[in-house]
């Protein structure tokens, strides 16, 4: 008596397709000849996997099998054909491990997208495009010209020359694929005849020569949103390349770059901007003007002793965030810049300030470089020791 078909796949019979689907993936994977080499046991088991999935994934052949058993597929009954007690397992049942494993991923036509009539999906294609920073600041709208493959007016994509329409493909029968028996392995490749189209023009479209498509240039408005940054992508769904054979088109992705700014840099939301101050502003302290990226001035109070490398905030002067109505902050860092070009006169009115702030009366007025002076000392110090 033959092994009960749930057995063999290690289920119970009150599996679903998925359990059983699951359970067949892991006997094929384990008793698979290339696992088993020269092992005569494991190939047999691997005939009876294949054989009991055959049934158990049609449900018709499930039902049958549940009320009938092996009876159900005897040869007075159109058996499964093939030894071992009425389990099949032949090259045909082996290909199922390839459609069954893989055929998710082909898009369950074995042709990468391709339909049974031959229409294929166009291809997404990528267009890049530079915008300044005021432009993503406060949003566009810009006209492109993109280069594509476009479906063809004279025969609407079809390919075929007008009145005439493409046929099923005489070799492949209009599947597009066709199978070859290899020794144990059935190898399923696309049919050369159509290219695995599926179907052939005998009369082929003038202006397209049988392609469906055409060569031009697509002229397309598009929404730059205020804030984009860059690296995003716009999608345009449906702006790519037109499908073969009436397919549906692909999807345009529009590259953004945001060009560098001569006075800001930015980090996401935020702006940045570095501004000199006179030495004497920075040490008596006063109000300075900055731009903004809105195009206004803003007066900022620069505080007496301020140093290089201050930092002031402007609140809510940064970019737009995307599909918000909030705003970043804008950040001035002072730069304190150092005067050339000094005449006699001022050289010596910097040597007597100079004088004047040696020290000598217990103030500093330059404490940081009073402080590496003294870490100095203490590193000679260490040393010497």
């Amino acid at each position: 008596m033959s092994e009960d078909l749930y057995k063999t796949l290690g289920v119970d019979k009150g599996a679903d397709a998925a359990e059983i689907k699951k359970a067949y993936r892991k006997m094929a994977m384990k008793y698979h000849p290339d696992q088993n080499p020269d092992d005569k046991e494991a190939e047999e088991k691997f005939k009876m996997v294949n054989a009991a999935y055959d049934v158990l994934k049609d449900d018709q052949k499930r039902a049958a099998y549940d009320q009938f058993g092996d009876a159900a597929f005897d040869g007075s009954m159109g058996g499964r054909g093939g030894g071992g007690g009425g389990f099949g397992g032949g090259a045909g049942n082996f290909s199922d491990i390839f459609e069954d494993m893989f055929g998710d991923f082909m898009g369950g036509q074995g042709g990468g997208g391709r339909g049974r009539n031959g229409a294929t999906r166009g291809s997404d294609i990528q267009y890049a495009i530079d915008i300044s920073l005021e432009d993503s600041f406060k949003g566009k709208e810009e006209n492109i010209t993109v280069p594509i493959n476009a479906t063809c007016e004279g025969c609407k994509g079809s390919g075929a020359k007008e009145g005439k329409k493409p046929e099923n493909c005489g070799t492949c029968g209009g599947a597009g694929r066709v199978r070859a028996q290899q020794g144990f392995f059935t190898i399923e490749r696309a049919c050369s005849t159509c290219g695995g189209q599926g179907q052939v023009i005998k009369d082929p479209c003038g202006d397209c020569r049988g392609a469906g498509r055409v060569h031009k240039e697509k002229k397309l408005k598009i929404t730059i949103p205020k804030g984009i940054d860059v690296g995003r992508r716009i999608r345009l769904t449906g702006e790519g390349e037109a499908g073969m054979r009436g397919g549906p088109s692909g999807d345009l992705y529009v590259l953004v770059n945001v060009k560098g700014h001569k006075l800001f840099q930015r980090e996401g939301a935020h702006l940045y901007c570095r501004v000199p101050i006179a030495m004497t502003t920075a040490a008596l302290g006063g109000e300075i003007e900055v731009p903004t990226i809105s195009g206004k001035k803003m007066n900022v109070k620069i505080p007496n002793g301020t140093q290089t490398g201050a930092q002031f905030r402007l609140k809510g002067q940064g970019m737009p965030v995307m599909q918000s109505s909030t705003f970043g902050d804008q950040y001035i860092n002072i730069f304190v810049e150092t005067p050339v070009n000094l005449n006699t006169k001022q050289k010596d009115m910097f040597k007597k300030l100079d004088k004047d702030m040696s020290g000598k009366d217990g103030k500093k007025y330059s404490p940081e470089s009073s402080g590496f002076v003294n870490r100095m000392k203490d590193l000679w110090t260490d040393l010497t020791d």
